[in-house]
Order: structure tokens, then sequence, then C-alpha cells
């Protein structure tokens, strides 16, 4: 058995921060897929897991029982801690990273992720409500790019889980209705991102929750 097991399927940016996670910190680790789009995630054994009905959730294998974490930010916690990597130096970037993750959470991952779920898979393209996610996303994107103006990272000069956590969704430009050349910053960022020791994309690190034939959601 590996050390952590990760329910996730690789349509999901927010599985993606905490599989990229443990793939650059080295982690033993194996993906779970969740069939997502076939329902999964509402079923009640999965609700056992996760109450919330959402991936990713982490299980750390440990011998004195298993810790279970849901939600990516605190699973991107958990794992800095864990392997002391991608951490504040001090106090001021443990500030500067939870207020990242927090605007994460709110601004930019929900409306970009639930855009990109409304457009790319539901192909609401054209639904008002669909329209106002992506207007409310393109703002994020505008002050993701002012900020990474002057910075190579989010937090601190280095890398850290706030990186990981923003990055989620922004590698599907495509998906997410971002055209690149707008936003020139976001883009070096990611090639950054990119170029740590063990990156990997999302479709070489989980298995795909899409079945095509009985797909629905």
């Amino acid at each position: 058995m590996t050390d952590f097991t990760l329910d996730c399927f690789l349509e999901s940016g927010n599985a993606y921060k905490a599989a990229l996670m443990l793939e650059l910190c080295g982690a033993d680790w194996a993906p779970r897929r969740v069939a997502f789009f076939t329902g999964e995630t509402r079923s009640p054994d999965f609700r056992a897991r996760n109450i919330m009905g959402e991936v990713p959730v982490l299980t750390h294998h440990k011998v004195d029982g298993d810790v279970v974490l849901s939600q990516s930010g605190t699973i991107l916690d958990y794992l800095s801690r864990e392997f002391d990597r991608f951490t504040p130096a001090n106090e001021e970037e443990r500030r500067q990273i939870l207020r990242w993750l927090l605007w994460d959470n709110h601004k930019l991952t929900s409306y970009t992720a639930t855009y990109r779920f409304m457009s790319h898979f539901q192909k609401k393209t054209d639904d008002p409500v669909t329209q106002f996610f992506h207007a409310r996303a393109v703002n994020a994107w505008k002050v993701l790019e002012a900020h990474l103006g002057d910075h190579d990272f989010i937090a601190s000069g280095h890398p850290t889980i706030a990186d990981l956590s923003l990055c989620g969704y922004l590698y599907w430009p495509d998906q997410i209705g971002m055209e690149p050349a707008d936003y020139p910053n976001i883009g070096a960022w990611l090639d950054r991102i990119a170029a740590l020791p063990g990156y990997k994309r999302p479709e070489d690190l989980m298995p795909s929750g899409m079945d095509p034939a009985t797909a629905t959601a």
C-alpha cells in the first residue's frame, strides 16, 4: 500500500492541486478514480468519506490510523507540513499564503471552475448565468495578472502552496475562456511552476472521471 491515496479525477482542477503537490514532494501516492460524471460523489458511500461530496479527498495511511482530509487548501497545508515543502519562510509569508488561499477559493477558483463546468462540460455557453461567472472570473484574472507584474510567485520569492492552489484551473485556457496573450504575467508564472522538478500535467497524474458512454452531468 502506498503512503497516500487521493480520490480524484483529471478533469478537476481542485484535485490537480493536491495531485501536483504530492508529485512535487516526491510522495508515495496513488490516485483513486472518482467517476464524477456518472454521479459517484453523490453516492452514500462517497458521502460517508466526504459529506461535502467533493474531490479531492486525501487519505494518509499511517501505522496509528488513517488521516482523511478534504478541501484542497487543507490538503496542501497538511502536505506542506508533512514534507516541509512549499512552506512560508516566516510569519508574514504564512499570512500572505493564507490571504491568497482564501482569495483563490472565494474569487479565482470558484468563478473559474464554475464557468468551465457550465460552458465546457454542460455546453451552456450562452446562458446568462454562465456569462456572469465568466465575467467574475475575468475580474479575478485581472487581479492576479496585476499582482504577478512584480512578483515571480504569489506569496513569497519562492513557490509556496499558494501558487499550487491558484494555478489549478489555469492550465486549461481554452476551457476557461482565457486568451493567454491577454495575461502574459500569468503565463510566465505558469511556466515557472511547470519548470519545477517533478511537474506533471493533470492527465499524467490522474485518471479521467468521465465515461463518455454514460456521462450525463
